[in-house]
Parts: structure tokens; C-alpha cells; sequence
């Protein structure tokens, strides 16, 4: 396999230094939570025997998990986050005489781990005039005899957009029809608007559902995530690599992650209010300026504007983040062009938002040709 870092990886506010960031936009989280939240008797956490764990996981966590999917328990895999769940399912899938077909824009990893292991790849490309939109009719002409994956994401990250419960029930028949497997990223699930669609695993054996305590619980820190597949011979596969890359998971991170999601029932009504406190504020701010487009997003913490066309996108970008301060995520990212860009607006206290969003109307003003 062949590694390239990825730039949305080398250019994170983790790497360039968050102190040297104003307004951070370009998380695409809740806001990072304390350990306090959770509730840790650190007196009890003495006590934690630090041996191996449960191969597949930490039993009462996979309980959890299974208890807010729709499977059981035996059909849920701990991963270290969603990125190695998506790592585990593209190395245990894919060959490089295998074909897959995957969204594009996309979050990096969906796109440069099959790279790495050289298999064909068609990109089902969102189109921004076409209301960044997945149609099940286009997805079906890209399948091959030979595509062993198809893999979508929603909500979708960068644009926030979502599938209807019946497109997705329709792209589930598609994988049944033509014996190719579904990888459905489900890592903005609960924050989608209007309420979660069910579990795609939950629906049919062909569906290989990845999520994560990362993005709507705010602890992307403690590195924990799950597939859930009910496919025994596959899950068998999937956990085969897992005991090859490192056996298990960290016996903490887990204990911690089960902590958070017996909190979940109290937690969600907070996350749900802030999401939609926060939506509205850039909703808002879309509707009263005229330099930036975008598509509304369905679900999630993320939308993927674009400058108007008459706007610089390089000194745009210059401008934002030497005189503003402000950081969002440039469309190269996502392998599109720099005039769009992924604005983070989840992770953000609301002064911070509203700033960022004025330094981002500033900038843009700023660097409109001809000025």
C-alpha cells in the first residue's frame, strides 16, 4: 500500500496549533466535552484492570451500541474510531481487482485507503446546482460486475446532506440486487434533522453500518468507534483484521466511551438544541449576505458554501487567516475547487461562531476582483 497524507490531516488545526487560530470553523464536531462530563470516579478507575479487553469490544459498550442501532449486540465490532472502521473495512474488502464506487466530496480517509491499496475507483460526484443531491438511478449505472463496495455517507460530511429513508431503502436494494456490499457511514446519524434514519445494517445483511462517539458526543479524544455488520462470515473477517492491527481496543477508552453512552438519553436533548441554535445563526447569516451560496444542510454541523465567482478564492483564504483569523475547511480538502469550502459550525461557542462568520464576510469583500 502506498500512503499519501492527507491534507485535511496536515493542515488540521491540531497540526497548525490551535492557539494560532482565532475562530476555529473548521472542526466538524460538537465541541470538544471534559473528561468531567462523564461522570469518572477516578477512585474507581484505580481499580481497572489495564489487560487485554474483549477482542470485539467492551461487552457492555457493544450492549449500548446495539441498543440505539437496531442489531444485537454479537453484530457490533469496537474500532478505534470510524477512521479504523473504515480502514478495516477497506483493507478486509478490497483488492486491487476490485471496483468501488464512492461519494466525492468525502471525508479523505473513504477515498485515499482504497487509493493505497490500488483497486478502481468511480466517484459518484455530488454536484452542488443539483442541491449536492445522491440519485440512487445515477449510483446504479456506476456499479460494475466487479464492484465489491459501494460507499455512501450520511448525513454527509462536508455538505450536510441526506438521503430519505426511502432512497436509502432503495440503494439497499440495489446492493442485494447486484451482490455488492454497502458501506454506509453513519457518523452524523443522530444529528440528522427531523430524527435518524434507521441503521442501515439493521435493514440487510449487505449493509455494513460505521459510526463513532467522535462527532455528536464531542470525545474524538478517547478513539472509539464501531461497524455493525450482520453478516457472521463477514464480521468474522472484519475482526480478524482488527486482531491483526492491535488485537483489541484500550481497555480506558472503552470503559470511558460505555460511561458516555449510558449518559446519551440525557445528553441529547443539549446536543440537539445547540446544533439547532447554531444552524440558525449561520441560516441566518446565509440569508443576509451575497457572496457565499449554499445548499442547506439536512443534518450534521457542516455545510459546504462557495464563494461567489467574482471573489479571489486564494486571496480569500490569505486574507481569512492572516488578518481575520479565522480557519475553515478549503475545498481542497475534499478534492474540489477552493471556492468551496467546509464550514464547521457545531464546534463553536456562539460568540466564536458569529465572529468567524463576520471574518468570513470580511474576507470575502475583501478579495472580490477588481477592488
Amino acid at each position: 500500500m502506498k500512503y499519501v497524507r492527507m491534507p485535511i490531516e496536515a493542515e488540521s488545526p491540531e497540526q497548525y496549533g490551535y492557539d494560532r487560530i482565532r475562530f476555529n470553523l473548521t472542526e466538524s464536531s460538537l465541541r470538544d466535552r471534559p473528561l468531567s462530563d462523564l461522570g469518572v470516579d477516578l477512585q474507581d478507575f484505580q481499580r481497572l484492570l489495564l489487560a487485554y479487553g474483549d477482542h470485539r469490544g467492551h461487552p457492555g459498550l457493544r450492549e449500548e451500541i446495539a441498543s440505539l442501532s437496531g442489531v444485537t449486540a454479537d453484530q457490533v465490532l469496537v474500532t478505534p474510531g470510524a477512521a479504523g472502521a473504515l480502514f478495516l473495512l477497506a483493507t478486509a474488502l478490497l483488492e486491487r481487482e476490485d471496483h468501488l464506487v464512492v461519494l466525492r466530496p468525502n471525508y479523505a480517509t473513504n477515498i485515499e485507503t482504497p487509493r493505497a491499496i490500488g483497486c478502481a475507483i468511480t466517484f459518484l460526484d455530488l454536484a452542488f446546482e443539483e442541491g449536492f443531491r445522491v440519485d440512487p438511478g445515477r449510483l446504479a449505472s456506476l456499479v460494475r460486475p466487479n464492484t465489491r463496495l459501494v460507499s455512501l455517507t450520511c448525513p454527509h460530511n462536508p455538505t450536510g446532506t441526506s438521503l430519505s429513508e426511502e432512497e436509502l431503502r432503495e440503494v439497499l436494494d440495489l446492493a442485494e440486487a447486484r451482490g455488492c456490499r454497502l458501506l454506509f457511514d453513519e457518523t452524523y446519524r443522530e444529528m440528522r434533522f427531523g430524527g435518524p434514519l434507521p441503521v442501515a445494517a439493521s435493514l440487510s445483511s449487505r449493509a455494513v453500518s460505521v459510526s463513532s462517539l467522535s462527532k455528536t458526543y464531542g470525545i474524538p479524544g478517547i478513539r472509539v468507534g464501531w461497524i455493525c455488520c450482520g453478516d457472521p462470515e463477514l464480521y468474522d473477517l472484519l475482526l480478524a483484521a482488527k486482531e491483526q492491527m492491535g488485537i483489541c481496543g484500550s481497555v480506558v477508552d472503552e470503559e470511558l466511551a460505555y460511561r458516555a453512552l449510558l449518559r446519551r438519553a440525557a445528553w441529547l436533548p443539549d446536543i440537539r438544541a445547540r446544533i439547532a441554535l447554531a444552524f440558525d445563526t449561520v441560516k441566518g447569516w446565509m440569508e443576509e449576505q451575497d457572496l457565499f451560496q449554499w445548499v442547506p444542510p439536512q443534518g450534521g454541523v457542516v455545510c459546504f458554501p462557495r464563494l461567489r465567482e467574482d471573489v479571489d478564492p486564494d486571496r480569500f483564504y490569505r486574507v481569512l487567516n492572516e488578518r481575520y483569523g479565522v480557519f475553515v475547511g478549503p475545498g481542497h480538502w475534499f478534492e474540489q475547487p477552493r471556492r468551496y469550502m467546509r464550514v464547521g459550525y457545531g464546534w463553536p461557542k456562539p460568540e466564536e461562531l458569529a465572529g468567524g462568520l463576520a471574518g468570513l464576510a470580511a474576507a470575502a469583500s475583501d478579495a472580490l476582483e477588481g477592488r
